[in-house]
């Protein structure tokens, strides 16, 4: 025997007694056996579902609260330099704009 095949072809083997057994002496009948999964899904679910609405309040309420990141400033400011600049080389506009650009490193 190959030691790669063994251990698959045991795991299955053993699965299929399992599920046998499982079904020779299971306590309730299937229908019932059915209905008591299927409501402990649901409840499973909506928790879910409730747990996952939580999180999104969460979310949303510390995207407002939190202050931007480095690269968001960084990238604000690069911004706000490119419109000083272009400000100042329109035509018609002979004064030098109000602030200098400030160095990015």
């Amino acid at each position: 025997m190959s030691e790669r095949g063994s251990g698959f072809g045991s795991f299955l083997l053993g699965l299929g007694i399992g599920a046998v057994l499982g079904f020779l002496f299971a306590p309730e009948p299937g229908v019932a056996t059915r209905g008591k999964l299927q409501r402990k899904l649901r409840g499973l679910r909506d928790l879910a579902a409730e747990k996952a609405g939580e999180l999104g309040q969460l979310l949303e309420a510390d995207d407002e609260e939190r202050e931007p990141s480095s690269r968001e400033e960084l990238e604000q400011r690069l911004t706000d330099a490119k419109r000083r600049r272009r400000g100042a080389k329109a035509p018609g506009r002979l004064e030098a704009p109000e602030e200098e650009d400030e160095p990015l490193a």
